[in-house]
């Protein structure tokens, strides 16, 4: 079984200090993705052709240095084959496919704003699937992100919802949570550079089939791309997608995660949310309204609470330490 890095008390504080700045720079380079697609969106590209476009790209950037790291590890790579396949399918492509159906049909801050209750939503699975009950201040972390989350779709005041967005948005949440319990495996044997390589080149292949075959629309033009600050070459958004946001995001994000565990990890991440944001009004121009913004804090309050709740690996340890502490006395006795 791979071991997972999961907190920040199985860290080193040299670890910390390299991987939290790198963390943040993976946050903002995959925070800026939505705007960019967005506006690639609006010029008549479908959004499986936007995120085939990234994807394919990222992945021919990273062919080279991927296959360097393997040097001598095929064996870690077939051994980890289903791990991969499950990093490409689902931590890749149906995460960036989602959210960018998502942010083609809602602003991209909210969007990922739903994206980022993951935490919420891996807390309510174990509790129902494992019978892990989550602790008093979890259940109230939960309870402010729904508040949150209910403010920032504009359900109080009546606004039309657009349900199609928010089941996206969902997706892409499932697929994120995946990207960080798997991007924190640490004895796999495979270089992080190789996992985001591996990952990106199985999703590019797998929308391409989906989009030959039918199962994807695809449609895109080569027509200059409109933004706030005015009219860029189409291929301008797609390589800032797939080389900043998609190929040096992936590699930095898996470095930082394995350095700071899934858990302060994840808390990091949150900076993609604020990235997008800024990234969004940016580009696009699009901020949300006062309510909005109010429920997008609390979602952010939610989940940081919701984190702060978990116990901790140290804690974890100390319980199964104890335990076997126990039975060897009992045995004795």
């Amino acid at each position: 079984m791979s071991k997972v890095s999961s907190d920040t008390s199985m860290v080193s504080a040299s670890g910390v200090r390299l991987g939290l700045p790198l963390a943040i720079a993976a946050a903002f380079a995959f925070g800026m993705s939505g705007a960019w697609a967005r506006g690639l969106i609006d010029a008549g590209w479908t959004p499986g052709a936007a995120v085939t476009a990234r994807i394919w790209v990222a992945a021919l950037v990273l062919l080279v240095p991927t296959l360097w790291s393997l040097r001598g590890r095929w064996a870690a790579l077939r051994q980890n084959a289903g791990m991969v396949l499950a990093y490409g399918l689902l931590a890749v492509t149906a995460t960036q496919l989602f959210y960018f159906q998502a942010v083609a049909v809602m602003d991209v801050g909210l969007a990922l704003l739903i994206e980022y209750t993951a935490p919420v939503a891996v807390l309510l699975w174990l509790w129902l699937r494992r019978g892990e009950r989550p602790s008093r201040r979890s259940i109230v972390g939960a309870a402010i992100a729904f508040v949150g989350l209910v403010l920032m779709l504009d359900i109080v005041t009546g606004a039309a919802v657009n349900v199609s967005g928010i089941l996206w948005a969902l997706g892409a949440m499932i697929g994120a949570a995946t990207y960080f319990v798997l991007s924190a495996k640490v004895d796999t044997g495979l270089p992080p550079i190789a996992l985001a390589g591996t990952g990106l080149l199985l999703g590019a292949v797998g929308l391409t089939v989906a989009g030959v075959v039918g199962v994807l629309p695809f449609a895109w033009t080569t027509d200059d791309i409109a933004y706030r600050f005015g009219s860029v070459p189409w291929f301008v958004p797609v390589l800032a997608m797939g080389v900043v946001a998609t190929a040096l995001a992936y590699t930095l994000g898996i470095i930082s995660t394995r350095m700071l565990g899934s858990r302060l990890a994840s808390f990091v991440a949150l900076a993609e949310v604020v990235a997008a944001l800024l990234f969004g009004w940016l580009l696009l121009g699009q901020l949300p309204d006062l309510l909005q913004a109010l429920g997008g804090l609390l979602v952010l309050i939610g989940v940081v609470v919701v984190k702060l709740g978990e116990p901790t690996a140290g804690a974890a340890f100390d319980e199964e330490q104890q335990f076997a502490e126990d039975s060897v006395l009992r045995a004795r006795k």
